[in-house]
């Protein structure tokens, strides 16, 4: 007998939602189960007095893919939101990414040559061949003052442990600019869709049966009899029940509220640096639209441990994590009708145009 879906596709978030339209497009059935009350995973957008609330953090699309741009693009008009945070240390302002503007305000310094030769004289004193662990590695790369300023504390707060014993290889690259350039990204495409992210997803999943407040595994073996092929985008350590013990993250505390003010910060995103605050950054989100309401809403992120009961944001891809991530990598690859896909089934941190290649990719590998 002809099982009643094609595809039981666990997690409405952008990954699940691309399969479910582009399965759908080919003509089959799909059933997509969030445990949350909504769709869209943590790109969801909520609409609070008239501003689009990124209700898990912020969220800048930026590509450097044409195609990439050109599919989002169907979904929603992009406005032409530009990502120039601002850092705060001790009532110091920099922008970021590091600049010359960042330099200027550090140093009073005004050429690139002046800003290189500060940098460079700050890493000979470290004299460090082969750095050791993230301190190291961030020193060798900006010198002692900006990675005092702008990188540790907010690192040490991110991660919930010293920056000299955090492994080296999670900050490699720094993005570094001797420019007069506020732009954080270098891609060629950038915005934020104008009316929010959940619209984009609502469109990705029309055609598609969708069961909101839906644990899988609470109603796993009913489900399993209805489809022919899981497309699975939860913790790829809870579906093998932990059988090797669970893999680490990061996780995210949000406190909002709505201001009766019209401008609080004058920038969607401020971080905070000094490790004495306890919240990375505090985001105002009628920015990302240039919103003139008449008031403002606000956000202050508060990184903390991972528990069960808690979301996973940041995969702790150190070496331990990483083998063990490999273990139920060996034993998804042996699987014939389930599909892994999304940040939390790969264990891996993707932005949204790479997790959206990643969904082409396993769509092209399932169709052909």
């Amino acid at each position: 007998m002809k099982k009643p879906y094609d595809y039981l596709i666990v997690g409405a978030g952008l990954f699940g939602s691309v399969f479910a339209h582009e399965a759908v497009k080919k003509s089959k059935k799909c059933l997509v189960v969030e445990k949350r009350s909504h769709v869209g995973g943590n790109v969801f957008t909520e609409n609070i007095a008239n501003i689009n609330v990124h209700k898990y953090g912020a969220h800048i699309f930026h590509t450097s893919n044409r195609e990439i741009w050109k599919y989002i693009n169907q979904f929603a008009d992009f406005n032409q939101y530009v990502n120039s945070p601002l850092a705060i240390y001790k009532n110091e302002l920099y922008n970021l990414p590091f600049n010359m503007n960042t330099f200027n305000k550090m140093w009073g310094v005004r050429t690139p040559t002046e800003a290189k030769q500060k940098i460079e004289e700050q890493i000979q004193a470290l004299a460090v061949d082969e750095p050791r662990n993230l301190e190291e590695q961030a020193i060798s790369l900006v010198g002692i003052d900006v990675y005092e300023k702008l990188i540790k504390g907010y690192t040490e707060k991110q991660w919930g442990r010293s920056c000299s014993e955090l492994p080296a290889f999670i900050i490699k690259r720094l993005p570094v600019r001797y420019t007069y350039d506020n732009n954080y990204f270098n891609d060629r495409y950038q915005g934020i869709p104008i009316d929010g992210y959940t619209k984009i997803i609502e469109k990705l999943l029309a055609g598609t049966e969708v069961r909101l407040n839906t644990n899988f595994f609470a109603v796993k073996n009913e489900l399993l009899g209805c489809c022919t092929t899981i497309v699975f985008t939860g913790p790829i350590d809870a579906y093998y029940d932990y059988c090797y013990d669970a893999l680490e993250y990061r996780s995210l505390k949000f406190e909002s509220e709505l201001l009766p003010i019209d401008n609080y910060q004058g920038n969607a995103v401020v971080n905070y640096t000094e490790k004495e605050i306890p919240y990375t950054r505090i985001i105002e989100h009628k920015h990302f639209e240039f919103g003139d309401q008449p008031v403002t809403y606000i956000t202050k992120e508060y990184p903390c441990e991972w528990t069960s009961e808690k979301e996973a944001y940041y995969p702790v891809n150190d070496a331990k994590n990483q083998c063990l991530y490999h273990k139920y990598k060996a034993l998804a690859d042996k699987e014939e009708n389930v599909i892994f896909g999304g940040r939390l089934a790969m264990y891996k941190y993707y932005d949204m145009d790479q997790i959206i290649l990643s969904a082409f990719e396993m769509i092209e590998q399932e169709f052909n």
